[in-house]
C-alpha cells in the first residue's frame, strides 16, 4: 500500500493514520476509492503500480492503459503517473466493481450462465456490466465523493476496452452497453443502497453477504 501512496505522491498521508477526509482534501480520489473498497469488502486485490500496463498479465495495446484487474494473481495494476482526476477515480471504482464480483461469487454465477447460454451471452454480460457500474457508484458514495454523472466526464462510452480478466488480459471481456446505461447504473449505486445493484438474473445477495458491517 505504501508503494501505491508513493506513486500518487502522497506517501506522507499513508501510514495507517490518514483518514478518507484527509485523502480527499489532498485530491487523491483513486486512493480514497481503493481504501473504501478494501474497508468494505474482504479479499480485495493488491495494488501494483507499473510503468506500463502492457508489461503485466498478458496485456497488449487493446487493454486499458491506466488500470487493469488481473484475476490470475488478484492484482490491480495501475500505471504510474496517471493523472489525478475524476476519470481515474471512476476507472478505479469500475475495476474494483469487477473485483467485488470475482472475489465474492457473482462472476462464477455469471460465467456458468454464459457458458450454458451462449446465445444470450451479450445480454448476460450486459447485466454483469451494469452491476459493476452500480458497485462502482456505491464505492463512490461510501467514499464521500461528489455524485458524478458519467455523461459529464465522457463524450463516448468508457471501459469498452480490456481491463479485467485472467492472464492474458489481451483476450479479456470487452463489453459495450452504451454511455447512457453506464451512467444510469453508476448513479443508482451512488444512492448508497447496495441492494439496488441487482440486475436481471444477477441479484445483490452475494454482494450484501460480502459487505463488512461497520
Amino acid at each position: 500500500m505504501a508503494r501505491f501512496a508513493a506513486w500518487l505522491g502522497c506517501a506522507c498521508l499513508w501510514g495507517g493514520a490518514a483518514t478518507a477526509d484527509e485523502l480527499k482534501k489532498n485530491n487523491v480520489p483513486q486512493l480514497v476509492v481503493y481504501e473504501t473498497a478494501d474497508r468494505l469488502f474482504p479479499d480485495m486485490p493488491k495494488v501494483a503500480p507499473v510503468a506500463r500496463i502492457t508489461e503485466v498479465c498478458g496485456a497488449d495495446d487493446s487493454v486499458n492503459p491506466r488500470v487493469a484487474y488481473c484475476t490470475s494473481d488478484n492484482s490491480l495494476y495501475v500505471r504510474a503517473g496517471s493523472a489525478l482526476e475524476p476519470r481515474e477515480a471512476y476507472e478505479m471504482a469500475h475495476v474494483l466493481g469487477h473485483a467485488v464480483q470475482v472475489r465474492h461469487g457473482v462472476a462464477d454465477v455469471a460465467l456458468r450462465e454464459i457458458t450454458q447460454r451462449r446465445d444470450e451471452e451479450d445480454k448476460l454480460r450486459g447485466w454483469v456490466t451494469r452491476q459493476v457500474e452500480c458497485i462502482a457508484g456505491f464505492l463512490f458514495h461510501e467514499s464521500g465523493l461528489p455524485e458524478t454523472d458519467l455523461r459529464a466526464l465522457y463524450d463516448e462510452e468508457p471501459m469498452t476496452d480490456g481491463h479485467w480478466g485472467r492472464n492474458p488480459l489481451s483476450i479479456g471481456p470487452k463489453v459495450s452497453i452504451g454511455l447512457e446505461a453506464r451512467a444510469e447504473w453508476f448513479l443508482v449505486g451512488q444512492k448508497g443502497d447496495l441492494s439496488a445493484c441487482a440486475v436481471g438474473e444477477f441479484g445483490s445477495e452475494l454482494l450484501i453477504e460480502a459487505l463488512r458491517e461497520d
